[in-house]
C-alpha cells in the first residue's frame, strides 16, 4: 500500500483478493469496506484514485489548519486586530437584536477588496463559500444588506481614523514616511447615468434668453400703452428671478389687457407667465446644488462633475460623472487620501495636505508633485507653512528645452527688469513704466495682484510685429510675488534632490494608480455621494497598503 494506516482502537482486517486481473486491498471496519486498488507490475489499464466523495469524517475539520501561516488573510486579521475602533463601534446604540461586530466586518471588507470583490452580493456569496472568509468571519453569513449598510453608513466618518492607524502601524514598521510625500491626482468614474447632466453654462444661457425677451415684453408694452407706463420706472433686468419676473409680467399684462395685442406677444406673454417662474425656480435649486466650484453635476450623483477622462474609447473628447482623487504615497504606499470635485488638480492640492496635517498632528517636511499644481496659491501656502515643495509650474518643463524656449523671444518672463526702478525693458531697450495695479480673484478665493507696465512708443519699431499683436502700444502684467515663487521653485527643481525628487514622484505614486485601476480593475465606483465614494476610497487605500506589505 502507498500510504499506511495506523489504527490503534478500532479493530481492522485486511485481506488481498484478485479481481479481474487486478489485485485489490480489502480493509474492513466496523461493517465499512473500502477497496483500494494496488499497482501490480506493468500494465496497459487506466488507474484512477479513489473517490471518497460520500464519505463521513471522523473528526470535524478546522479551519485553520487548512488556511498557510503565510496566506494574506492572516496578515488582515493581525493588522486589524491591533487598532482602536472605539469610535466605530460608539455608531452602534443599545437595544434591539444583536449586531454583527464591526471589526468581523471591516475584515470582510478589507480583504474583499485585496480580492478585487467590490459588490456586497458578491462578497455575501464568498463568505459563505470561500473558505478564507469563513475563517475571516468565524463561519458568521452577514447577508449584502448588513454588509452593505455597514459600509455605507457606520464607515462614513469613522473609517479614515482606522486608516491613518494602519498608515501609522506600517510607519513603525519602517515601510513608509509621512513626512516626504509625492502627490497625484486621477479621475474616477461616478455611479452614475453619463447622459442626464446638469450644466451650469445652459442655465447662465437660458437666464441671459429671459432676460432679453422680457425686455422685449417690456418695450412692446411700452409702444402699446405707454401713458399707462409712463410713471412706471422699467425694472432692472441686471439679475432676475422668480419675483421679478411675476411682478413685471402682472404689469404688462394689466397694461395691455383690452389692447390690441401681437398674437407672437400675446403667445410669447402667456408662456413667461405659465412656465418661466418654475423654471426659475428650478434653476435657483441647481445652482444650489452645483455651488461656486462646480460647473456641472449628475442628476443621478448630484454630488459627481463631468469631467475629461483618459478612458476615451469613442475618441470624441466625451465627458463623464466622476470624482477627483488625490493621494500622497511613499515607498509606493498610500500615506493620505482625498477626494474632490473639481475637474483640476489646483485647488485640491491645499484642502488635501490640510486633510493630512489633521489626521496624523504632523506637517510633512517636503513634498513632491508635478505642473498641475504649480500656482501662486500653493506655492504661498507652502511657504507660509515652511513645507518644502518640488513643485513644477506650468511651463517648466518648457524652460528647459533650450530649442523650446528660443521659440518666443520677446514674452515677457525674457524682457529686463529693474527692481530699483521698477521698469522693464521692451525688446529694443525702451522703458515701460509702472502704469498701476490690478487685482483678480481665483476660484480658490486667492487675491492675485498684477502690476500693469507700458511701453511708450511703438510707432515704427522694427520689432513691432514680433514683439506683440496689439493696435496700441505694449502693456504687460505682471505679478512679483508668482516670480519670486517661480524663481524660488526652479532653484529647488533643478538641483540634484530636486532631480532625484522629480524622478521619484514618476514610479512612486503614478503605479499606485495604475495598480488600483488597471491590474485590479477598480474603474468605476460602486457607491453614490461624496461621503459613500470617500468610504470606498479608504477601503482602496487600505487594501492597496495591506496588499503591499503581504507582497
Amino acid at each position: 500500500m502507498r500510504r499506511p494506516f495506523l489504527f490503534s482502537v478500532l479493530q481492522v482486517s485486511l485481506s488481498t483478493i484478485d479481481l479481474n486481473k487486478k489485485r485489490v486491498v480489502v480493509l474492513t471496519m466496523k461493517g465499512f469496506t473500502c477497496y483500494m486498488c494496488m499497482a501490480r507490475g506493468k500494465t496497459l489499464s487506466v488507474v484512477f484514485k479513489s473517490n471518497f466523495q460520500h464519505q463521513g469524517m471522523l473528526l470535524p475539520p478546522d479551519l485553520n489548519e487548512l488556511i498557510p501561516g503565510n496566506h494574506p488573510v492572516r496578515v488582515v486579521n493581525e493588522v486589524l486586530e491591533k487598532i482602536d475602533i472605539s469610535q466605530l463601534i460608539r455608531q452602534y446604540k443599545p437595544g434591539g437584536t444583536s449586531s454583527y461586530h464591526p471589526r468581523l466586518l471591516l475584515k470582510i471588507l478589507v480583504y474583499a477588496y485585496i480580492n478585487n470583490i467590490y459588490s456586497s452580493r458578491k462578497i455575501e456569496e464568498a463568505v459563505c463559500q470561500n473558505i478564507y472568509y469563513m475563517w475571516l468571519s468565524g463561519m458568521s453569513t452577514p447577508d449584502h444588506n448588513t454588509i452593505n449598510r455597514f459600509r455605507g453608513q457606520r464607515l462614513q466618518k469613522t473609517l479614515q481614523p482606522i486608516f491613518t492607524q494602519v498608515v501609522v502601524l506600517l510607519c513603525e514598521e519602517g515601510l513608509l514616511s509621512i513626512k516626504d510625500l509625492y502627490t497625484d491626482g486621477t479621475k474616477i468614474e461616478a455611479n452614475a447615468n453619463r447622459y442626464t447632466f446638469v450644466w451650469g453654462k445652459a442655465i447662465k444661457t437660458n437666464k441671459e434668453k429671459m432676460k432679453q425677451q422680457l425686455n422685449e415684453l417690456w418695450q412692446y408694452a411700452q409702444t402699446v400703452a405707454a401713458s399707462e407706463l409712463e410713471d412706471t420706472t422699467p425694472p432692472d433686468f441686471d439679475k432676475i428671478d422668480k419675483e421679478k419676473v411675476t411682478q413685471t409680467i402682472e404689469k404688462i399684462n394689466a397694461v395691455l389687457k383690452d389692447k390690441q395685442v401681437d398674437k407672437k406677444m400675446k403667445q410669447k406673454l402667456n408662456y413667461a407667465k405659465n412656465k418661466w417662474p418654475d423654471a426659475l425656480d428650478k434653476y435657483e435649486k441647481q445652482e444650489e446644488i452645483m455651488g461656486s466650484e462646480r460647473n456641472s453635476y449628475s442628476k443621478t450623483d448630484e454630488d459627481a462633475t463631468f469631467m475629461r477622462m483618459k478612458e476615451d474609447h469613442m475618441k470624441n473628447g466625451q465627458l463623464k460623472p466622476a470624482y477627483n482623487v488625490q493621494i500622497s504615497t511613499n515607498n509606493q504606499y498610500i500615506a493620505s487620501y482625498s477626494i474632490h470635485q473639481n475637474t483640476t488638480d489646483t485647488n485640491t492640492l491645499i484642502p488635501h495636505l490640510q486633510q493630512h496635517i489633521k489626521s496624523f498632528k504632523v506637517k510633512p517636511n517636503n513634498i513632491t508633485a508635478d505642473a498641475g499644481y504649480g500656482s501662486e496659491q500653493n506655492y504661498q501656502w507652502l511657504e507660509g507653512k515652511q513645507i518644502t515643495g518640488y513643485v513644477k509650474y506650468n511651463n517648466f518643463d518648457r524652460q528647459q528645452n533650450s530649442k523650446i524656449k528660443q521659440q518666443k523671444p520677446y514674452s515677457t518672463d525674457k524682457l529686463e527688469y529693474n527692481a530699483e526702478k521698477d521698469i522693464y525693458y521692451c525688446p529694443v531697450g525702451k522703458p515701460m513704466k509702472n502704469i498701476g495695479d490690478k487685482t483678480s480673484i481665483t476660484k480658490g478665493g486667492y487675491t492675485q495682484i498684477h502690476t500693469l507696465y507700458k511701453s511708450r512708443k511703438c510707432e515704427g519699431c522694427p520689432l513691432r510685429k514680433d514683439c506683440h499683436q496689439g493696435e496700441t502700444h505694449r502693456v504687460i502684467s505682471v505679478s512679483h510675488n508668482l516670480n519670486r515663487l517661480k524663481q524660488k521653485a526652479e532653484k529647488r527643481l533643478t538641483s540634484k534632490r530636486g532631480i532625484a525628487k522629480r524622478k521619484q514622484r514618476c514610479f512612486d505614486t503614478e503605479p499606485v494608480f495604475a495598480n488600483i485601476k488597471h491590474n485590479h480593475n477598480f474603474k468605476r465606483f460602486m457607491l453614490r455621494g461624496l461621503d459613500k465614494v470617500g468610504i470606498e476610497m479608504g477601503l482602496l487605500a487600505l487594501a492597496h497598503n495591506l496588499r503591499k506589505k503581504i507582497a
